[in-house]
Formats: C-alpha cells, structure tokens, sequence
C-alpha cells in the first residue's frame, strides 16, 4: 500500500515535534499504539461514525489507548476530528522511515528461496549493512523461484545473488547474449 500525501505531511510535522522534544522513540511507541487501534475494526467503526459525538470518540479514545503522551492523545484526536484516524498506520510507517533515516538506517527487502533462522537472517544483515555502507533494518520473505541465494532492494539498489540470475547471466555468456 502507497503512503498518502497526507499521511507524509502528518508524520513529518510529528516527528518534527518528537526531534525538537527529544522524544523519538517515546512518540514511535505512541503512534504504534494509535496506529494498532485501526486494526480494531469495532473502534473503527465507533470513530467514522458520524453521527457519535467528538467528545464520546475522544472519551473512547482515551480509554482504550491508556498510558500515552498528551501530545499523542491531541495527534489522535486531531486525526478524529480531520477524518484521518483510518490512516494512523501509514503515519506510524512513515515515521519509522524518517526516524531510520535520521539514524542512518537504511531498510531492505530481502527474498530467499527458502525460509531462514534467526541467526541467518542476522549474520545476512550484516553482510548488506557492510555492502551497502550503512546499518540496515531487513525485512524478509520466501519466494521459491529464485532457486537460491537471495535478492535484496535497499533504498532503490538491487543486490541480486539468486541462483536464478546466476543462471540467467551464464546462459546469456554462454549463449553469446542472444537467448
């Protein structure tokens, strides 16, 4: 799912408070916890009803969300009142992304044919964190068809070490470029 415009503007402006407060990592928990909220599809329906009142949906809010920041619990109800509360979680994700990229991490996709271990997947980050240049926060995925290696996206780069483009490139060489 693409991020919104608006949904952009919201987590800049967000974390445009949470750097001037010295306060990242405090509001990525509290827009996570806002953000989880959308997944309830009960409170979902409670907030874009239009015929509830503000103060009720606040009232419900603040109940359900608890132990939160009072500049989280305002950015919650600011999103009630603009009808933007169904895009929470895309302004969680993308103030994730501003505040990786504040901290240098840069995040990567990374395919493998078969699933892998925890200690795999680590020791795999490190080598694209020493690639790339930079810490990497890796996300990863099975898709069997790449035979075996792995593919990663970071950042628009595409490291590509599967099997199947291992063979592709021979069969290319070997061929004499034509297919």
């Amino acid at each position: 799912m693409s991020i919104t415009t608006s949904s952009k503007r919201y987590a800049q402006a967000v974390f445009q408070i949470a750097r001037e407060r010295n306060s990242l990592d405090e509001w990525k928990a509290d827009l996570r916890k806002i953000a989880d909220l959308v997944q309830n599809a009960g409170f979902a329906s409670v907030i874009e009803n239009p015929r509830l009142s503000f103060d009720l949906k606040a009232k419900l809010t603040k109940e359900i969300l608890g132990k939160i920041s009072p500049l989280a619990l305002n950015f919650a109800y600011l999103l009630i009142t603009k009808n933007k509360f169904k895009d929470a979680g895309q302004i969680a994700q993308e103030f994730d992304s501003l505040l990786n990229e504040y901290h240098g991490v840069k995040h990567a996709e990374v395919v493998t044919a078969i699933p892998m271990g925890t200690r795999d997947k680590a020791e795999l980050s490190q080598r694209l964190a020493h690639i790339i240049g930079s810490k990497i926060e890796a996300e990863f995925r099975v898709d069997r068809a790449i035979l075996g290696g792995f593919i990663a996206r970071v950042n628009g780069s595409l490291i590509d070490g599967s099997i199947r483009n291992k063979l592709a490139m021979l069969r290319t060489s070997m061929t004499g470029g034509s297919k």
